[in-house]
């Protein structure tokens, strides 16, 4: 029978190569917020006639917006990010563009103050934390008839917050190389991740409990083994299933749901990982009581050495 339990440390070592990297992209790149969440104006802009992407950032520095982030969104369309607009430097920018390219029309303008922007981005660490602890509370329930319920809540948080910083830490990398910022449609992506990662746990753990009320074994390691076992095609046909529907969406929708659709994706394969490898995992550690072994220094044949 396939040894998946007995690979626990390699499939730990794997999320620790992943955790390091998103907390030094995090440190290091930090996330690029979006209008949500910091304080500035989005201008977007139709040209009735061709204007060159260049010309276009040269005009914009002399105009005295050299900080300004721009995108090219269609044929004669342009999004334009800047520092917080009032109404009458917005209508002087569009005059001096109208004036250098020829005639435009305003398709769109929003402008978020920094209070509306701090509140925003303190809701949406309210929002995630809450479900975290909501998850917590509700698998420790759900398996309360269990030996030492608590524990199966508390691994399942610990997997599901290795999802939410892997998936954080590779959008910021990804966000660094390629432009993208933080907006609410991350925000819905990483409560998508909580759902994902909930189903695909529990249909684990739902198995072990059937197996060990069965008798199956008095090791739970070997329980843990077989239920790992037994799910893991159906953990693969799901995350399978939503990873077409993501990449359908991707293709076909485009970039108004990228972000969402980008963090599912990344969140799905570290969600699917984390259920059948990490989280059961976790809990035969810890009923082994095999913490120190993650602890180098305090390992038995450091210690007798």
């Amino acid at each position: 029978m396939l040894d998946i339990i007995g690979k626990r440390f390699w499939f730990f070592l794997i999320s620790g190569v992943f955790i390091v990297i998103a907390i030094v992209s995090l440190a290091t790149f930090g996330l690029k917020p979006s209008i949500e969440f910091s304080s500035g104006s989005i201008l977007s802009v139709r040209f009735e006639n061709p204007v060159d992407y260049g010309e276009f950032q040269q005009e914009m520095a002399s105009l005295g917006y050299s900080d300004a982030i721009i995108q090219k969104t269609g044929a004669e369309d342009y999004l334009i990010r800047t520092e917080e607009l009032s109404e009458e430097a917005k209508a002087s920018l569009e005059a001096a563009l109208a004036a250098r390219f020829g005639a435009l029309s305003e398709a769109q303008f929003n402008s978020v103050s920094p209070m509306v922007a701090s509140e925003t981005a303190r809701n949406a660490a309210i929002a995630v934390a809450i479900a975290m602890v909501g998850m917590l509370l509700y698998v420790t329930w759900a398996f309360r008839r269990m030996p030492s319920p608590f524990r199966w809540g508390a691994c399942f948080t610990i997997a599901l917050f290795h999802d939410i910083l892997v998936t954080v830490g590779l959008f910021s990398l990804f966000g660094h190389l390629l432009g993208w910022e933080m907006n609410l449609m991350f925000i819905t992506g990483i409560l998508g991740i909580v759902g994902v990662s909930l189903d695909n746990t529990i249909v684990v753990f739902d198995r072990m409990r059937e197996n060990q009320k069965l008798g199956m074994s008095r090791d739970f390691e070997m329980v843990v083994n077989r239920s790992q076992i037994e799910t893991l095609g159906r953990s693969l046909n799901t995350s399978l299933t939503i990873l077409i529907t993501c990449i359908a969406l991707l293709l076909f929708v485009g970039g108004t749901i990228q972000n969402f659709v980008i963090v599912l994706l990344i969140g799905l394969i570290a969600g699917t990982f984390d259920s059948v490898f990490v989280a059961p995992g976790l809990l035969v550690v810890w009923d082994k009581g095999e913490w120190e072994r993650f602890l180098p220094w305090r390992r038995p044949s450091a210690q007798k050495a």
